[in-house]
């Protein structure tokens, strides 16, 4: 699509939140195909000095937010944004705060993988990290016998 635009030579780019509309086309064209693309997309960048985040769905339902998540962070990653993220946030505060919402989902669902890269997007380009492993600690008793003191008929 990006390149697309580039050949017509026009002075003129899409920018982050015109990709995201095509993009939320792309899906909802694909779901009313009843042949869905089985994705959720998150989108940013910034363009002219304008920051821009958003995500769209398998079947095409797509918002903008200062925050975006997926899946099963939407349910657990997304309230904790809602109360640490501000607009001032360094970008070293923002990846404690990416990591702490990481880490609640590690511990929520031990079969995902608790390797993840940060990703920085600024006007002048992108900067991806290097893979590296969150810290977690998995020796609370809880987690070694869950049912020790569990109470219930199940």
């Amino acid at each position: 699509l990006v390149l697309n635009d580039n050949m017509w030579d026009d002075g003129n780019s899409l920018g982050p939140k015109e990709v995201h509309s095509y993009l939320t086309r792309v899906m909802y064209n694909r779901r009313n195909k009843f042949n869905p693309l089985w994705n959720s997309l998150v989108l940013g960048g910034v363009k002219n000095g304008q920051k821009y985040l958003g995500t769209v769905n398998m079947i095409g339902v797509h918002y903008q937010d200062n925050h975006v998540a997926t899946g099963f962070g939407n349910h657990l990653a997304v309230p904790i944004l809602r109360d640490e993220w501000k607009e001032d946030l360094s970008f070293e505060d923002g990846v404690r705060l990416l990591e702490k919402c990481m880490r609640v989902l590690l511990y929520r669902d031990r079969s995902a993988v608790n390797k993840l890269q940060i990703a920085k997007i600024t006007d002048a380009g992108v900067e991806i990290s290097p893979p590296y492993s969150l810290k977690t600690f998995w020796d609370f008793g809880a987690f070694k016998n869950p049912t020790a003191s569990a109470e219930g008929s199940w």
